[in-house]
């Protein structure tokens, strides 16, 4: 039999429903599974097992009553602890915010908490979420299940290492410059970070607004084992809250009668692109030709010079807002990464900023147009095997990181959907394709990422073979 901590939240939500088993028993397989594993990975750094059983006895009670359940009702879920969770330490991987307990929900927790989801956990970040893997002096360093030297990813590793483990079938992620699809490819899940105005966002214990690029780029998300978690998950993230001025309360699909036409990318700019990553786009892409989708290998605008922009632009942002905090306050890793984000390409002043800013809307007319005609376009994302986890602890590595992922953080700066979803190994670790979207059209992504996954498989089922293979060795 199964093990219900293997399901997914899909599965999960049926079967409390159907009385098939009852949220404290689905609660109970995902703790037992966090005591056995979470120690060594350190993937969850904030335990709410009291509050999640009591929650759990709650919705099996309201079960029996016959009430009206949400669309997660009963399934254990965990966020990153970078966003508010009521009455606990929004810590975001520092030191000096320990203490900083939270007035409120953010509107993710809200919302996951509405539709009927069961808090389990809080996941690991780096310092302040600036950073490609997912260590800091306060909680430690969070391993991957996958091979325990190489990185989660960063800086929602947490969250990866969570859902790859079996802690959680939904885990809540953000992204400003790849923090939802760098821990997905490398430890084999699934993702999609939404276009701006989508999900609702709002930092109740914050003192100030954040810069004007972090409003615009900074998205939150769900990292899942299955493609259909990461749809019904972004759903649930989506209903509106009237606290971020930037939403669109707008319906998540919309009906089309045809498959869109597909986009191909395999332009490397200038970085060596492990033969692996190009072959799994092919391979990609050859399933979705047989799934009926038209793939064209297409010219794109230049995804380096969003990446580029993405540097100068918010390096200076981040350099008045976020420096300040790591100078008095980081650790001296966290400020020699910094450094090297600054010596990658520079930043521009005041006035560049300003002209940056509206500069960024020719670049975003430009694939608005592109993907006007190819509304998904196939592409990269990292373009090497997973990493070490103190790979970025040298300039050199930091570069490395931010040549071989211009398909990432390009993608932030201009805006626009993108998913990301596992399709082999690739020496040994997860990796897999990026698929850009229309704007609003995260569903035609999820489309396509299913049926990649229904041809690949999921990743995580060939890491818990693995596993059993190990045990029954023993």
């Amino acid at each position: 039999m199964t093990p219900l901590w293997q399901l997914s939240a899909v599965e999960q939500a049926a079967g409390v429903k159907n009385r098939t088993f009852t949220a404290t028993e689905l609660v109970h397989s995902a703790l037992c599974r966090i005591e056995q594993k979470n120690a060594q990975l350190n993937a969850i750094v904030d335990l709410l097992d009291e509050s999640a059983l009591t929650a759990a006895q709650a919705a099996d009670a309201a079960v029996a009553d016959g009430k009206a359940l949400g669309p997660l009702h009963g399934v254990p879920v965990t966020v990153k602890v970078n966003v508010d969770t009521k009455g606990r330490a929004t810590t975001n991987g520092m030191e000096i915010f320990k203490d900083t307990i939270a007035p409120d929900h953010s509107p993710v927790v809200s919302n996951l908490l509405k539709a009927g989801a069961i808090l389990i956990g809080r996941t690991n970040t780096p310092e302040m979420s600036m950073r490609l893997t997912t260590d800091n002096p306060l909680h430690g360093l969070t391993r991957n299940p996958w091979d325990l030297q190489a990185s989660p990813g960063g800086s929602s590793g947490g969250a990866a290492s969570a859902g790859a483990s079996g802690f959680a079938a939904i885990n809540h992620g953000n992204d400003i410059a790849g923090s939802l699809r760098y821990p997905a490819t490398a430890c084999g899940l699934s993702t999609i970070k939404p276009g701006l105005g989508r999900v609702p966002a709002y930092l109740p214990s914050a003192q100030a607004e954040r810069g004007m690029l972090a409003q615009l780029m900074s998205v939150q998300g769900v990292i899942c084992r299955e493609v259909r978690d990461v749809r019904l998950g972004t759903e649930v993230l989506m209903q509106y809250d009237p606290r971020d001025p930037w939403q669109v309360p707008m319906a998540f699909s919309r009906e089309h009668d045809h498959l869109p036409k597909v986009g191909i990318s395999r332009h490397a700019y200038d970085y060596s692109i492990h033969p692996g990553i190009l072959a799994n786009l092919d391979r990609a892409a050859s399933m979705l030709e047989a799934a009926g989708y038209e793939v064209e290998e297409v010219e794109t605008p230049s995804m380096a010079e969003a990446a580029r922009q993405w540097l100068l632009n918010t390096n200076f942002e981040m350099k008045r807002l976020l420096e300040p905090v790591f100078e008095a306050h980081g650790s001296d890793i966290i400020n020699q990464i910094f450094e090297g984000y600054y010596q990658l390409q520079g930043m521009v002043d005041a006035e560049g900023y300003l002209l940056g800013i509206a500069a960024r809307t020719a670049l975003v007319r430009e694939w608005n147009q592109l993907l006007h005609e190819y509304p998904l376009l196939l592409t990269p994302y990292l373009m090497r095997p997973g990493y070490p986890c103190d790979h970025d602890e040298t300039f050199e590595g930091v570069k490395d990181l931010f040549d071989s992922s211009i398909y990432s953080y390009g993608v932030n700066y201009i805006g626009m959907p993108a998913g990301f979803v596992p399709v082999d190994l690739v020496d040994g670790l997860p990796s897999g394709i990026q698929i850009i979207g229309q704007k609003w059209r995260e569903d035609l992504i999820l489309d396509a990422m299913q049926v990649i996954e229904d041809a690949a498989g999921v990743m995580t089922q060939k890491l818990w073979a693995r596993e059993k293979g190990d045990q029954t060795a023993r």
